[in-house]
C-alpha cells in the first residue's frame, strides 16, 4: 500500500507534510517535495487571486508534486449579518490593547467564496488537492480527476472515512485526536469524534479500500513505524515540521513547541470558534474565562486581528500556538533533518529499499 500511495501521488516516499492554514510556507512545502515526500500548503482564507499566485510560487520553487489544502464549507458558517460582535469586542478589548491595535470594524464578509477558491485551484491544477471539514461532491472529484488532480480527504472517524471513499477520493487521512490544529470532524460534533490515532487508523484501514494516511502524534521515525504497523500506507506529520526554520511559524511559536511538555496542549474553541488543539497561552485562557466565544468564522476573524499584530511583535501569548500532543518529540530545527528521520521509520522491502 505504501508503494501504491507513492505511485498514486507521484512521490518517492509516503511522507506527507501536514497542511497549515495560515502557517504554510513555500519554502517548507518545496523542501518536503524536493526530498521525495508530498509537501502541502494550506490555502485557508486565500482569495482566488492569491491562490493562483501561491500555486505559481510553489511551481517555481519545486518541480515535484505538491498538495494544496482547502476547507470545505460545512453549512454552519456565520456571516457578519448573523452575529452581534459587540459583546466579543468588549470581552477581547484587553487583548487588542495589549498589542496596541484598535477594535476592528465589521467586514463585509469573513471568508472568501469557497466556489471561487475551488475554481482557482482547478484552473491551476496542482498535483494533489487535500480537503478538510467534509466529503466533496463527487462532481468536484470528477472535475479534479479530469484535470489530473488527485484528491485526498480527511477523516476523524470510520464513518467519515467511508463517506469520503463513497465520494470518490483517492486516499484518506485518518487524523487522530493527538493531532495539532483544528479537529476537522464533519459527521458528528468534534467533541464526539476524538478518537486516538492507534484506535482510528486500523479501523479505517479495515473499512475502506483506498490508501490510508495516518496523522496525529507522529513526530519521528518511531511514529512512522507505528503507523505502518497499524496498516497505514503513509504518514502525515505537522508539528515536527512546524518547529523548523522553513515554516511560517513565528519564533515564539517555535520556542513554545520546543519547550512543550506532554500535558501542555489543550482543545479549545477560543481562537477560531471551532475545536482545535494548541499550546495554552494568555489568549486562550482569557477568552475561555470570558465565556464569550463567537461561532466560526466570526471568532477566527476577530482574534485574527490581534493575532496578526502579536505575531509581528513576537508575542507568543497572543497568537494561536497550534501543536499536537507529540510536540515534545519535535526536536529538529531543519526540515531536511525531520524528513530524513521520518524516512528511517518506513518499512523496507527485501534488499533494503524503502517501501
Amino acid at each position: 500500500m505504501a508503494a501504491s500511495l507513492a505511485h498514486l501521488l507521484g512521490i518517492d516516499v509516503p511522507i506527507v507534510l501536514g497542511p497549515f492554514g495560515g502557517l504554510s510556507s513555500v519554502e517548507l512545502t518545496a523542501a518536503v517535495s524536493d526530498r521525495g515526500g508530498l509537501g502541502s500548503y494550506g490555502l485557508y482564507g486565500y482569495s482566488a487571486e492569491r491562490i493562483h499566485d501561491t500555486i505559481g510560487a510553489l511551481r517555481a520553487a519545486t518541480a515535484r508534486p505538491f498538495a494544496v489544502n482547502i476547507w470545505l464549507p460545512t453549512g454552519d458558517e456565520v456571516t457578519p449579518a448573523d452575529v452581534d460582535l459587540e459583546p466579543a469586542l468588549q470581552a477581547l478589548a484587553p487583548l487588542f490593547d495589549a498589542v496596541g491595535v484598535a477594535l476592528p470594524d465589521v467586514p463585509a464578509r469573513f471568508l472568501p467564496d469557497p466556489a471561487e477558491q475551488l475554481e482557482a485551484i482547478m484552473d491551476a491544477a496542482p498535483a494533489v488537492l487535500s480537503l478538510v471539514f467534509g466529503a466533496p461532491d463527487p462532481r468536484l472529484v470528477e472535475t479534479a480527476h479530469s484535470r489530473g488532480i488527485r484528491v485526498i480527504g480527511t477523516a476523524t472517524t470510520v464513518a467519515e472515512a467511508v463517506a469520503l471513499e463513497g465520494a470518490g477520493v483517492d486516499a484518506v487521512v485518518a487524523s487522530g485526536a493527538e493531532a495539532g490544529g483544528h479537529r476537522i470532524s464533519f459527521l458528528e460534533p468534534a467533541e464526539r469524534s476524538l478518537i486516538g490515532t492507534f484506535a482510528l487508523v486500523p479501523q479505517v484501514v479495515d473499512a475502506v479500500r483506498i490508501p490510508v494516511i495516518a496523522a496525529g502524534g507522529i513526530a519521528d521515525r518511531r511514529g512512522v513505524a507505528a503507523a505502518f504497523a497499524l496498516g497505514a500506507a503513509g504518514a502525515q506529520v505537522g508539528t515536527a515540521f512546524l518547529r523548523t526554520g522553513e515554516s511560517a511559524a513565528t519564533d515564539a511559536h517555535r520556542r513554545a513547541i520546543a519547550t512543550a511538555a506532554d500535558t501542555d496542549t489543550v482543545l479549545t474553541r477560543a481562537m477560531s470558534g471551532r475545536l482545535a488543539r494548541g499550546i495554552q497561552n494568555r489568549a486562550t485562557r482569557e477568552i475561555e474565562t470570558s465565556g464569550v466565544i463567537l461561532p466560526f468564522p466570526a471568532q477566527n476573524w476577530l482574534t485574527g486581528v490581534f493575532r496578526a499584530e502579536a505575531g509581528r511583535k513576537g508575542d507568543g501569548d497572543l497568537v494561536s500556538l497550534w501543536a499536537g500532543q507529540a510536540a515534545g518529540l519535535a526536536t529538529r530545527d531543519a526540515a531536511a533533518d525531520v524528513f530524513d528521520d521520518l524516512v528511517a521509520g518506513l518499512p523496507t522491502r527485501p534488499g533494503g529499499n524503502t517501501a
